[in-house]
């Protein structure tokens, strides 16, 4: 791994590009294995700079705050309620805006490395609305209106952030209360009505996250805080909840592998089964995966049911540890600033209020918001589908809806020339980057190897091959559902959920694709109580062609670079 330079694969490019997917996929996975992406360091310090730089404009803006004095005399102020207030607030403005969660070339994004604001104040981009038949929410594409309720966030936020408290308030040891009700109310409002008219903007801005936590804002004295604290144990014991699978483990070994503090292959290889054969996740992994979980689902227990004292200190620093192994790793998709938020919350709501618990509670508005959340959750692990993994808190798990989009070239062109879009088609985005056909040839298979190291890839190229019978499977390019959103919508973070049957609609009326020029693979994640996994093959000129399921069983047990997964089909349809 050098400064600038990325460290790929040495493969012998004209052998190598005669070989099959599988073939081609292997050489990549075993590079993988020992170096990770190769990212060069100049790009990790980046990422680095983007998290200072996120900390000392959320400690400015805090600074800024009538009744808040001394920027180091962080003890003298880290429990106010306005400043958690203002950080869930700033964070939730740095994601809406497409700053956080998915920026960059970690996440696939080079030109521009954004999308998010650069679409969403752009007439003509696409939206899609999270249900039909809600009043005033018909259509698939964005107008003045969806324009200027998304300025007019931003535009709030903005102002709210630099607003004084409302005075003091002896019930949380505050002296200089919290952010007027009108600047809240007027927020999440406009978050809602977005949300209805573009469920794209309401994920971006970590909704299920920092709307939820907004809500709390709402509630008076102590139930604030116990609200903002059962809105953090719902996100943890939600994630431990859906990282109770045969999938967590493939994520962990792919995760170290790739990260950046680890630099000896030696040890990276040690996170798999036996490299150079066998890259299934290793024993490391696999403990890794099962103590992460435990320390996930447990330790916040103790932290809310603890009042105080050592208890809440030690599982404070295990919390604290926690997060920092995620943020250090930089992981693919950059979840950064989310994890450095927690860490925050840690401490200002869990060791400067230890004190509240449940026997503060004045009314039953935060277990009523629980309620909601929790809720959410189980729906969105009993069915996945219905649910984006961001709301139903599958963070990380490995277990996602996943799509993969075969297209030829002159579907490639129709798509580039019939939509509203900022960024190119994801292989010319990589072509510029790299400089050169080989190149990018080399770095799109170092993508595919990442999707195959994850459990739900094996099924993924697997299907691709049912979803081209019966044509040239050479004349297609397989591209990441999620790559597909970011050019199409302006915001892509894990979430295959964005790319089903609704936006292959909205793309199908702009393109008129020709049968068999795209044919794509969607692929469920896993409901909790069940060990399959459903899947679709969809040609958008003709819709489905067939649908049926894929046993965890299969997928845990075969290779990276296996694409011969045994299909359970239940209704072919031509």
């Amino acid at each position: 791994m050098s400064f600038l330079k990325q460290n790929t694969p040495e493969v012998d490019f004209p052998t190598w590009s005669q070989g099959s997917r599988s073939e081609k996929i292997k050489p990549m996975a075993r590079h993988w294995a020992e170096v990770g992406f190769g990212t060069p360091v100049a790009m990790h310090l980046f990422y680095v700079v983007k998290i200072l730089a996120y900390i000392l404009i959320g400690w400015a803006i805090v600074i800024s705050t009538p009744g808040i004095d001394g920027f180091f005399d962080v003890t003298s102020w880290y429990t106010e309620p306005i400043v958690f207030q203002k950080i869930v607030l700033f964070t939730m403005l740095f994601e809406v805006i497409g700053l956080g969660c998915g920026f960059g070339p970690l996440n696939n994004r080079y030109f521009p490395p954004m999308g998010s604001i650069l679409y969403w104040l752009r007439p003509g981009t696409i939206r899609q609305p999270p249900w039909a038949g809600i009043p005033l929410t018909a259509g698939d594409t964005r107008t003045p209106i969806d324009v200027f309720l998304y300025a007019a966030l931003l535009v709030v936020t903005v102002v709210t952030l630099f607003l004084g408290g409302t005075g003091p308030d002896a019930s949380v040891g505050s002296t200089v209360g919290g952010l007027p009700t009108w600047s809240v109310v007027t927020i999440l409002v406009l978050l809602a009505v977005l949300g209805l008219r573009d469920k794209t903007v309401f994920l971006a801005a970590r909704g299920e996250v920092y709307g939820a936590l907004t809500v709390t804002f709402l509630f008076v004295g102590t139930d604030m805080i116990l609200g903002a604290k059962l809105v953090f144990l719902c996100i943890w014991l939600g994630a431990a909840t859906s990282k109770l699978n045969r999938h967590f483990p493939f994520v962990i070994a792919t995760m170290m592998s790739n990260n950046p503090i680890l630099k000896s292959p030696r040890l990276k290889r040690m996170f798999f089964a036996d490299f150079p054969d066998d890259l299934r996740p290793g024993r490391p992994a696999r403990v890794i995966a099962h103590f992460s979980t435990a320390v996930e689902g447990l330790v916040p227990l103790v932290l809310f049911f603890t009042h105080g004292g050592w208890p809440t200190a030690i599982a404070a620093i295990i919390m604290l540890c926690f997060h920092f192994g995620i943020l250090s790793a930089i992981p693919m998709g950059v979840p950064l600033e989310w994890n450095v938020f927690m860490m925050f919350g840690v401490l200002t709501l869990f060791v400067g209020h230890s004190d509240i618990g449940l026997t503060d509670l004045q009314t039953p508005w935060p277990v009523l918001l629980f309620a909601v959340s929790a809720a959410t959750i189980v729906i969105g692990n009993l069915m996945p589908r219905k649910v984006s993994f961001l709301p139903g808190m599958r963070y990380y798990a490995g277990n996602w809806d996943t799509t993969l989009w075969c297209m030829k070239p002159s579907a490639s062109a129709k798509l580039q020339e019939g939509i509203v879009s900022v960024a190119a088609m994801p292989a010319a985005q990589l072509q510029r980057f790299y400089g050169s056909p080989e190149g990018a040839q080399v770095a799109l298979y170092m993508g595919y190897a990442f999707r195959a190291f994850n459990s739900h890839g094996r099924a993924l190229f697997t299907l691709a091959h049912r979803a081209m019978a019966g044509y040239d499977e050479a004349d297609y390019m397989l591209t990441d559902g999620e790559r597909i959103c970011a050019m199409a919508m302006g915001w892509n973070f894990g979430d295959g959920h964005l790319s089903n049957e609704q936006l292959i609609a909205s793309l199908q009326r702009r393109c008129q694709f020709e049968p068999g020029e795209v044919r794509i693979v969607l692929l469920d994640a896993q409901p909790i109580q069940h060990q399959t996994q459903q899947y679709r093959l969809i040609d958008p000129a003709i819709g489905e062609f067939e649908h049926g399921y894929v046993n965890v069983s299969d997928l845990v047990d075969r290779q990276p670079w296996d694409d011969t997964v045994p299909i359970n089909v239940e209704s072919p349809t031509a």
